[in-house]
């Protein structure tokens, strides 16, 4: 699954990327310091793969993955080809969730392309570019949708009349992502239009040091904001969290306890891009290696094994299941059968987050 960060010039975007990702790619104090898209991968940290592995002895844990897409800041007019042009936007339509960062601390050392910050004015730039750039992309496919519709084509009349509910709400000033669709077919018509403001979306408040928990009064703006649609709000700190990634395991446990942080901010930012997403995890676990899959919210029994590979979907029989807490209070899965704890499900059973699955197939 994949994410793309937005935001405005200079708000962060880099930095944040680079702390999670622990790229080295340029952050300088300067707009449009990105130009090309940077692409990374960040692991989405996991507690139960450590608990999994105080049991089953194993050579190598591989967490779930998130892939992320750092794209050049957008400006006021970027749906227009203002600043680097809105080619930018491109490079965002197909990521299933969009991470919007949004500066939420003053510095006058650090330059803001409107003066000075202000998250509901900066938030709202974004999303406005996001929607003029689909209400274009909307205006330019209707002509040939309702050409094809004239024939008698049911599946572009469809398309006419989704994408004539778009253009209401774009031209209402509303994000496509408030529109209500049931229908499967419809839900994929409308994910096959790839639309910015359809995309959901976590904020990230770029939080000055003084201010690790998002308390401050800009953050608290945003936060406010974020509520009124159903938002989320995350607290970063870029600069802490960029001086984090760089430090080693015992350095950056001392810095975190001087800091009164548990964890790194960006360990919560991955799992709420992971939850934004409808995502989940379920886990195989052997002495080549214990692994978290990333599944949807809702997947059956051969859905998830598709992930690990298609044959498996085809030819699944049933699943063998026990859970973390299981294999941590009976020790091993010899255990766990004896015990009665080992469940088998068949083609209907819906996975929950955290099974710990073995598959039965045909190839």
């Amino acid at each position: 699954m994949e994410a793309g960060i937005v935001g405005l010039p200079n708000v962060g975007k880099s930095t944040l990327f680079n702390a999670l990702t622990a790229a080295e790619i340029p952050s300088e104090n300067y707009p449009f310091c990105t130009i090309e898209p940077n692409v990374g991968v960040v692991e989405v940290p996991d507690g139960r793969l450590a608990r999994i592995e105080a049991h089953i002895p194993t050579q190598k844990v591989i967490p779930a993955a998130l892939r992320l897409v750092d794209i050049a800041g957008l400006v006021r007019g970027a749906s227009q080809g203002e600043g680097l042009g809105n080619k930018f936007l491109s490079h965002i339509r197909n990521v299933d969730a969009i991470v919007h960062v949004v500066r939420c601390f003053e510095d006058d050392q650090v330059t803001h392309v409107d003066g000075r910050p202000d998250p509901i004015r900066d938030l709202e730039t974004i999303e406005m570019e996001l929607m003029l750039a689909d209400l274009q992309s909307v205006e330019g496919s209707m002509d040939k949708a309702r050409r094809t519709a004239r024939t008698g084509d049911k599946d572009a009349k469809a398309r006419v009349e989704l994408l004539e509910q778009c253009q209401a709400l774009l031209a209402d000033g509303k994000p496509v992502r408030g529109l209500v669709v049931d229908d499967p077919d419809a839900v994929k018509a409308l994910k096959d239009l790839s639309m910015l403001s359809a995309k959901r979306v976590l904020y990230v408040a770029n939080v000055d040091e003084s201010d690790l928990l998002g308390e401050g009064a800009a953050a608290m703006r945003l936060r406010e904001r974020a509520a009124s649609e159903g938002g989320v709000v995350v607290p970063v700190c870029a600069k802490i969290e960029s001086e984090l990634i760089e430090l080693d395991g015992a350095d950056r446990a001392e810095m975190l306890e001087s800091l009164g942080l548990v964890e790194p901010a960006l360990a919560a930012l991955a799992r709420g891009a992971y939850e934004l997403l409808d995502l989940q995890s379920y886990f195989t676990a052997g002495p080549k290696e214990i692994r978290a899959w990333t599944i949807p919210v809702g997947a059956t029994g051969p859905q998830a094994a598709g992930v690990i590979h298609t044959d498996f979907e085809r030819g699944f029989i049933r699943a063998e299941v026990y859970s973390v807490g299981d294999l941590e209070e009976h020790k091993t899965e010899a255990a766990i059968r004896a015990a009665g704890k080992m469940r088998v499900e068949g083609k209907g059973y819906v996975v929950r987050d955290g099974d710990v699955c073995h598959f039965l197939f045909n190839v």
